[in-house]
């Protein structure tokens, strides 16, 4: 009988410890979300840039889960800590991703458009296989822990993805050229969608032991998982544009449903992306960009100032709290420590590939731009030492722990790990210094923005007399491009406004660039 009574109190004691351990975790985890904003202001009232918040939050939450991972409340506490990848990629980072691209200011972005789709797309790809191959080379001549190539490609796309968050809120501090801003930004943004889409298509070769004569497989499932998702996402944002044009919920007693439709369609493109197969990181990108353009004009003011409220403030919970989650898990992590070499060269490798992209691609922008509109090599520098790695990184390198063999996954998070640290804290912390050495703090723009775009957008390619037949060819093809570019912008003006906003094209692209020219030189 006193065994019958002991039973049932076990398991009516158990739900209660655990409701007790997930209080104290939540309480932990806003007491260090409030932290980390107070202490930010702090740094950032008295202009302390070398340590950005970024590196403060993950700062504390190291100390944090520093201090329970010694303490005896690590066990039931740490449950609530853990960095899940599902709840990252679901619920943490859409916003943020959404965010970057609803915040995108049209003329800045849209002028240096090749540049950016250069960087991005083309400089990431170099980077990841560069860094592959460089890994795998060092493991076959014994420098560093030897893995398969193809998981040296995975590290080496997983390990692309920056996260300038620190480098950017020290470009908007400081002041800095608005084109530089532009690039480091709009590489950020789809940078994080290039990297994903290369670690799944190297994740789904790795999974189906495809050999080197399916290559063209694997570009043709890169090409379709890219493109349908940036489909996806701009026909959701066209479809969101068309509702809030013709639906009339722009009045008094309706702006609360307007608003409630507009926070769901960001999370429709994501999760609709992610059913079909595809990246919801690029669907919910492309949204954003296009629900800014399109559906933001069509609702009401009030529901304007709330949506751009509600979503920058989402977005600052969801990144300040990933720094901290990050931090604390780094801590409370098995880590493996014995491939010291691994992180050591892995650093050295991520530098040369950083830079084999950077320099690489401003070359081929600066063979199609005039003189005034070349990117100088001190903005490359620049461009070079904004490669952090973050969170996106991260959460790719835990994902890889269960995707790869034992002992592989564990060695590319360590080393995923040592590199995120490094970068967020050094070189985030030297950021301001690094400018100032660059002489590119306070610079501003050299001329009004609204010159340089309209310089841009009428750019004709100077004459290249006495150059190769080759050389000439290429350039042109690259000049075709860029006059593809100023093509959209025109049947912008003229149809895709005009059909999915109640404004006239000359209007909506009146109204875009003063609220950008108002920006300055991001002050």
């Amino acid at each position: 009988m006193d065994e019958l009574q002991i039973s049932p109190a076990d398991p009516r004691g158990s739900p209660g410890k655990d409701q007790q351990a997930a209080g104290v975790g939540i309480l932990l985890q806003i007491m260090m979300l409030v932290l980390s904003f107070v202490l930010g202001h702090v740094l950032r009232r008295h202009r302390f840039y070398y340590l950005p918040e970024a590196s403060a939050s993950l700062l504390i939450g190291l100390i944090v889960g520093g201090l329970a991972n010694v303490s005896d409340t690590e066990n039931s506490i740490r449950a609530w800590f853990n960095f899940h990848e599902e709840f990252f990629f679901l619920f943490l980072l859409p916003p943020i991703i959404f965010q970057s691209g609803f915040s995108l200011q049209p003329k800045p972005f849209f002028s240096n458009f090749g540049a950016i789709v250069t960087f991005a797309i083309f400089g990431t790809f170099i980077a990841s296989v560069v860094t592959g191959i460089l890994v795998y080379l060092g493991g076959v001549t014994f420098l560093m822990y030897k893995l398969p190539f193809v998981e040296c490609l995975m590290f080496g796309a997983l390990i692309s993805a920056t996260d300038p968050v620190t480098v950017l809120s020290i470009f908007q501090e400081l002041g800095t050229d608005v084109n530089l801003y532009a690039l480091v930004f709009g590489e950020s943004v789809l940078n994080d969608a290039m990297a994903i889409s290369l670690y799944r298509t190297m994740s789904l070769v790795r999974s189906h032991d495809s050999s080197g004569q399916n290559f063209f497989i694997v570009v043709v499932r890169f090409l379709e998982t890219f493109v349908g998702s940036m489909s996806a996402g701009v026909g959701v944002g066209f479809t969101s544009a068309l509702l809030f044009k013709y639906a009339g919920l722009d009045i008094d007693n309706l702006q609360n449903l307007e608003c409630c439709l507009f926070v769901l369609f960001p999370y429709f493109s994501y999760m609709l992306a992610e059913g079909l197969g595809l990246s919801g990181i690029v669907s919910i990108l492309f949204t954003g960009i296009v629900m800014k353009h399109y559906s933001f004009s069509n609702l009401s003011d009030s529901s304007q100032k709330f949506v751009s409220a509600f979503f920058h403030l989402i977005s600052s919970l969801a990144e300040t709290f990933i720094f901290i989650y990050m931090g604390f898990d780094i801590v409370m992590e098995k880590h493996s420590w014995s491939h010291v070499g691994f992180i050591f060269f892995s650093i050295l490798f991520i530098g040369i590939a950083r830079a084999t992209n950077v320099f690489s691609c401003a070359y081929l922008v600066n063979l199609v731009r005039p003189a005034h509109r070349k990117i100088p090599m001190k903005h490359q520098k620049a461009l070079w030492y904004s490669g952090l790695r973050g969170a996106m990184a991260f959460a790719l390198a835990l994902q890889s722990v269960h995707d790869l063999p034992d002992g592989h996954g564990q060695t590319i998070f360590t080393a995923t790990t040592a590199i995120v640290v490094l970068t967020v804290l050094l070189i985030g912390g030297s950021t301001g210094t690094m400018l100032e050495a660059l002489e590119v703090v306070g610079e501003g723009h050299d001329g009004p923005l609204g010159e340089s775009f309209e310089t841009n957008s009428s750019y004709r390619a100077p004459s290249y007399e006495g150059e190769s037949s080759s050389g000439n060819r290429f350039k042109m093809k690259l000049k075709e491009f860029h006059k593809s570019t100023t093509s959209f912008t025109a049947i912008d003006r003229n149809y895709l406004t005009p059909f999915f906003t109640t404004q006239s094209g000359d209007e909506d692209e009146h109204d875009d660039f003063l609220g950008d020219s108002s920006r300055g030189a991001f002050r």
